[in-house]
């Protein structure tokens, strides 16, 4: 697997022509991959794109892969931020989501974590059955005691086919209760705010230097390249995704054949991203951009379809943009369904 990833990093060189800001390993479990394996996928990015010197390199990791000596082992390498899923530090909520790790691993991780790097980001999975507030206020408080500098933060969603969707459908366990995950949502915000966090992105937190970078580039529409099986990537006029299968992964690869299908995106499907992912951020959606990218009609159908949201004050113009109210902030993925243009054969 590690040499089909360095080999397709070196069949699609001539992809991206610009330096490279951010390298991220996620998906999956990334952290399975030693130091040295680690290294030479970095060294193979570098052996071919060019790469800026204060690139952010962030590894995604569970608390149960974070071990002491991996932790100072990843410090001596180029990685330089931690993306660790902690997901709660209550043991009922890991017990309940089917979490590999313990609450006294996830404390020990960060303990650990928070001495070797200075950027390190935590995530917190908020609207979990049975969970408090007064539990999530205690998940909230705990994290910001490690003093990280950024929380991702995501509602549960219960996926088919799993244990909890089991537990739920048979009535051993609550459904997801809605008005109890937006309680949560608005607590974190109003707490982390306080605590002088930056509400970036609906589902980012992070102070002042320490947004991630990856997480920014792709909020704000840049290309971006994923590599390896089921990996996507994205150039403002196409999107590709890879084939999910790590056999027919290897075999294509190891026959110098791209194994991923391309998607060209029509104008409208462009002007429903930018929608999609701009209003999900503090830097909204521009009128101007939407005029000069799309055209007027584009913006004449924009402001048309967002004059309810506005009366509503789930959305307001300010300075030429369009944004999310803090009302609506919970809402803006259906919002901006809302405002999306149909794709007309």
């Amino acid at each position: 697997m590690i040499l089909a990833l360095a080999k397709e990093l070196e069949l699609r060189k001539e992809e991206i022509n610009e330096p490279i800001q951010t390298i991220y390993f996620g998906g999956g479990t990334p952290s399975i991959l030693s130091p040295s394996q680690l290294n030479k996928l970095i060294d193979e990015v570098s052996k071919h794109y060019k790469v800026i010197n204060d690139a952010e390199i962030t590894i995604e990791a569970n608390p149960d892969d974070l071990s002491a000596s991996t932790i100072k082992d990843l410090a001596q390498s180029p990685i330089n931020r931690l993306s660790i899923g902690i997901q709660s530090f209550h043991e009922k909520d890991l017990k309940l989501m089917n979490r590999a790790h313990n609450a006294s691993e996830a404390k020990a991780c960060l303990d650990e974590a928070m001495t070797y790097f200075n950027n390190v980001s935590v995530d917190l999975i908020y609207g979990i059955p049975k969970a408090t507030n007064e539990d999530w206020l205690a998940n909230i408080n705990t994290a910001l005691s490690y003093k990280v500098p950024h929380i991702s933060s995501y509602a549960l969603t219960v996926e088919p086919k799993t244990a909890l969707a089991s537990f739920i459908e048979k009535g051993i366990i609550d459904n997801v209760d809605d008005e109890q995950a937006l309680d949560q949502f608005n607590l974190l915000k109003d707490k982390l705010e306080k605590a002088d966090f930056v509400h970036y992105e609906l589902s980012n937190f992070g102070k002042e230097g320490f947004f991630s970078k990856n997480n920014t580039a792709y909020w704000q529409g840049k290309s971006y390249l994923g590599i390896g099986p089921s990996a996507h990537s994205f150039n403002g006029v196409q999107r590709s995704w890879n084939v999910r299968n790590n056999t027919k992964y290897i075999k294509a690869i190891s026959s110098g054949t791209l194994p991923h299908e391309i998607e060209q995106l029509t104008i409208t499907d462009q002007y429903n991203e930018y929608i999609m992912t701009g209003l999900r951020t503090i830097w909204g959606v521009s009128l101007s951009r939407i005029e000069k990218d799309f055209g007027k009609s584009y913006k004449k159908y924009l402001i048309k379809q967002s004059s309810s949201f506005i009366n509503e004050h789930l959305l307001y113009i300010d300075d030429d943009r369009l944004f999310t109210t803090k009302k609506g902030q919970f809402l803006s993925d259906g919002i901006a369904a809302q405002l999306f243009k149909l794709n007309l054969s």
